[in-house]
C-alpha cells in the first residue's frame, strides 16, 4: 500500500517527539489538485478521520483518505537531505509525468482522460 523508509520513519519520530501525544494520530499522505502537472502531495501530521486507510510501519501510522488512495498506492515516503535542502520525498510508481521543479505530478489515469 504505502511504504515508509527507515530514514523517513526516523524523521517522523523526531517530529512527533515534539508534539503533544494526544494531538497527532499519524502522518497523513494525500494529494490535492494543483501545480503545473495536475496533483501535488500533501504530507501533514493529523488525526485519523472516518474512511481513512491506516497503515502502521515502524511504529508510525500513515493515514490516507479514500480520494487520495488510488494516486498514492504503492508509494514510498522517504526523507532526503541534499544541496537543495531537506524534506520528505514521495517515490510514486503511478506517476507518468512531473513538472521540472518536482512539486507536482500526473498519473496514468490523467493521461487516458487527456487522450480522449
Amino acid at each position: 500500500m504505502i511504504n515508509l523508509t527507515d530514514k523517513g520513519a526516523e524523521k517522523v519520530q523526531e517530529f512527533l517527539a515534539g508534539q503533544e501525544p494526544t494531538t497527532v494520530g499519524g502522518l497523513r499522505v494525500g494529494v490535492r489538485g494543483g501545480g503545473c502537472s495536475g496533483f501535488q502531495y500533501m504530507l501533514a501530521f493529523d488525526e485519523q478521520r472516518d474512511g481513512d486507510t491506516v497503515v502502521e510501519q515502524q511504529g508510525i501510522r500513515l493515514l490516507v483518505d479514500q480520494a487520495s488512495l488510488p494516486y498514492v498506492q504503492g508509494s514510498t515516503v522517504d526523507y532526503v537531505e541534499n544541496l537543495q535542502g531537506a524534506g520528505f520525498k514521495v517515490d510514486n510508481p503511478n506517476v507518468v509525468a512531473a513538472c521540472g521543479c518536482g512539486s507536482s505530478f500526473r498519473v496514468a489515469e490523467q493521461e487516458e482522460v487527456s487522450a480522449v
